[in-house]
């Protein structure tokens, strides 16, 4: 699909990089769609094509090839998919949608059974990484859906990612990507537990770090969030509202299937803990304000 058009809905920290990204890779961009419009028409200048700043979601499907859904939840999904009066399956026979939110699998399963009735082609593409990974082309994308969809944008995928899995049928990426942010989240639960605990001992957290690193205690969040916990450097890329949202998806998997997840469970309540306490937009490493003697998460200042 390399000469296909491309619009985009969705403009936050990661649909705005990836949009740059595809500019960047010879695609044009020729829909761009915000519920905030100065920020789709600010992103349409940046990519010098102020035109393509469109102001419904219709009008999107009908100026581009694929679009590339990336909204925070499932109501959002359903809004720009099924709102009575502007949705994108208004003219949508012969489109490709490829949606990159991390939402419910029915959510997912719904909108392709609608897709294939409007004989659109859809794709499940929930993303793993985060923000840099978005602007270089280098994220890790779960597949889901028609097989025959997924070889199609094959192309397309790899100058978004620099690794894509597919994963089934309808609703597996979408299971799938809430078991990787489920695990994630009691991880880095986890480990704000134990460098809270290690500085209350007077130790060197740095030296405790990489301690955990060469031990059992080592983790992809030791990596990305451990510093971050050490220093109070919160600025978001993943926020603790997301967690809090990815974590009840799995919950609510679980208790459809008669599962107890206490540790996950506990997570999403440390990260509920961070929203009423206001700082629900702070990365997830900021659950750490919560754990480390001293600090008081009201006490933290967001500048």
């Amino acid at each position: 699909m390399s000469k296909a058009t491309i619009g985009f809905v969705g403009l936050g920290r990661m649909g705005a990089n990836m949009a740059r990204r595809l500019k960047d890779c010879g695609y044009a961009i020729t829909a761009l769609y915000d519920a905030a419009q100065n920020v789709a028409q600010s992103l349409a200048d940046e990519l010098g094509s102020p035109e393509a700043a469109v102001f419904s979601l219709a009008q999107v499907t009908k100026n581009a090839d694929v679009i590339i859904t990336v909204v925070s939840d499932d109501q959002g999904m359903r809004d720009i998919y099924e709102n009575a009066d502007d949705n994108l399956f208004m003219g949508a026979s012969g489109k490709h949608f490829l949606n990159c939110a991390t939402v419910s699998p029915a959510t997912h399963i719904h909108l392709m059974e609608k897709a294939a009735f409007e004989k659109a082609a859809m794709l499940e593409l929930p993303m793993a990484s985060s923000i840099p990974q978005a602007r270089e082309g280098k994220l890790f994308l779960m597949c889901a859906g028609d097989k025959s969809v997924f070889e199609e944008t094959k192309s397309l995928l790899a100058d978004m990612a620099a690794s894509t899995v597919y994963t089934g049928g309808p609703g597996t990426a979408a299971s799938m990507k809430a078991l990787v942010n489920m695990v994630m989240n009691i991880n880095t639960a986890g480990l704000a537990e134990g460098l809270g605990l290690a500085e209350a001992l007077g130790l060197d957290l740095t030296l405790v770090r990489q301690v955990f690193a060469q031990t059992g205690a080592n983790s992809r969040v030791l990596e990305t969030d451990g510093e971050d916990m050490q220093n109070r450097a919160h600025d978001v890329y993943f926020s603790a509202a997301h967690a809090a949202k990815d974590s009840g998806i799995a919950l609510s998997l679980a208790e459809d299937l008669g599962l107890s997840l206490p540790l996950a469970l506990a997570a999403k309540a440390q990260y509920e803990r961070m929203i009423a306490e206001g700082l629900g937009e702070l990365d997830k490493s900021g659950i750490s304000e919560l754990t480390f003697k001293g600090r008081q998460a009201k006490s933290l200042i967001l500048e």
